[in-house]
């Protein structure tokens, strides 16, 4: 099944679900809906969506 040509939240969970119903872990699921959705946007002249940002790693805190 080809992915929806959307950049709305509604098209990207579509997109998700359906990446993932074909077997794809859910990280490169959500890549790919991402990266579909970008390139959607891109194409209708629309101001680009942020890329996601890793979350910083917290230190281990020293205690004693």
């Amino acid at each position: 099944m080809p992915l929806k040509k959307g950049y709305s939240k509604k098209s990207v969970s579509e997109n998700i679900k359906a990446e993932m119903k074909s077997g794809k872990p859910q990280k490169q699921a959500i890549a790919i809906a991402l990266d579909v959705a970008r390139k959607a946007q891109k194409e209708a002249g629309k101001k680009p969506m942020p890329k996601a940002k890793a979350k910083p790693k917290k230190k281990p805190s020293k205690k004693g």
